[in-house]
């Protein structure tokens, strides 16, 4: 072979890439994912508002949740529904009214707020009873979170005055917007993640298929390394993912969504689709069997985003304050510490795809 065919995207290497990339037209599975997320990104602006109300029910806009209350606290509940925007309290003599009010439809939910007989009756026992799940299920419980939650906040204020210390004061309530947070921290992370997560995968169905086929031995007659091979597989897939990420950003943008910091999100996509893909990889020149190596792949891969949790920064952080142009010396700093875990993950599947040997399969 050449010099020109051992660059790492030279000769054989990019005529594998080519391949597997032009192999894709055929998975009828990653076809139907890309185009669900090409629909996602084309019609964001239409589809954020449904999703919105999933996100915080509360953003919908209706006549409201009529919520029973009752008890010795009964006028502390109703000047809290006053305060709690989409909530309108109706008053009830007794708990069993307000649970036959419930019964025939009335009210949407009902809470009975009475002294709690421990601590000397210095706390309010409250029970709630919402319905059970349906489709307003979520909205009526998100209401009576915070209904009950500036009940809380009154009672807190009113008693400050019994204690011995002076208490922090709380943030002030923002009025910011469920679409911009919903927008920033679900889903533009949702398409700039799932490529490289389908990036992975595919890549283990590359290696184990050829093996399976057992047409891993033809490849190597043109000839070609394993290394080269993996080479070729791997980078096609890894390319395929920041590919994909710039295309739902310019769709985003023309629903109007900026996204700034484009060139540090592509490196980080790049970065993340380089590590799965490595996984991948390397799980499928292990087991050698696509139904084992994609399961491994699946569990490994959840594992790896719930234990993201303890970095200073979730990656889905990273891209949502890059996204918004609030990143920070340490934003940056985890888009080149991933850099560089994906070189170091890749270049260990290429020194374990030159130490096996193919044959073997």
């Amino acid at each position: 072979m050449s010099d020109s065919d051992r660059g790492l995207l030279g000769g054989a290497r990019a005529t594998i890439a080519r391949r597997e990339i032009s192999s894709l037209s055929r998975e009828k599975t990653i076809v139907l994912a890309l185009l669900i997320q090409l629909f996602i990104a084309a019609f964001s602006s239409f589809l954020v508002v449904g999703l919105t109300s999933l996100y915080d029910p509360s953003s919908v806009e209706g006549e409201g949740v009529r919520i029973g209350v009752s008890g010795e606290y009964q006028d502390e509940l109703v000047s809290a529904a006053a305060q709690t925007e989409g909530v309108q309290p109706v008053r009830f003599d007794s708990r069993e009214s307000a649970l036959e009010g419930f019964n025939n439809g009335q009210v949407n939910a009902i809470v009975a707020a009475e002294r709690s007989p421990e601590a000397n009756g210095s706390r309010i026992a409250v029970t709630a009873i919402a319905p059970e799940e349906n489709i307003r299920t979520t909205l009526i419980i998100v209401q009576l979170r915070e209904m009950l939650t500036e009940l809380e906040r009154t009672e807190r204020q009113q008693r400050q005055v019994y204690l011995d210390y002076r208490p922090v004061e709380p943030p002030a309530d923002a009025d910011s917007s469920p679409y911009f947070g919903f927008t920033y921290t679900v889903l533009i992370p949702l398409l700039l993640f799932l490529p490289p997560f389908i990036s992975g995968s595919i890549s283990v169905d590359a290696i184990t298929e050829e093996i399976e086929r057992g047409t891993l031995e033809l490849l190597r007659v043109a000839p070609v390394s394993l290394v080269d091979i993996v080479d070729g597989k791997a980078l096609g897939m890894i390319l395929l993912a920041p590919l994909q990420a710039l295309l739902w950003i310019v769709l985003l943008s023309f629903n109007n969504i900026a996204v700034q910091n484009v060139v540090p999100l592509l490196v980080f996509v790049t970065a993340i689709a380089t590590i799965v893909v490595a996984v991948g990889t390397l799980l499928g020149l292990i087991t050698a069997r696509r139904r084992q190596a994609q399961l491994l792949y699946s569990v490994l891969v959840i594992l790896l985003f719930g234990a993201a949790i303890v970095l200073p920064e979730h990656p889905a952080t990273t891209v949502a304050k890059l996204a918004v142009d609030s990143a920070t010396t340490g934003t940056y700093a985890h888009v080149v510490a991933f850099s560089a875990v994906a070189v170091g993950v890749y270049a260990l599947a290429r020194r374990y795809a030159g130490s096996i040997d193919a044959e073997s399969f």
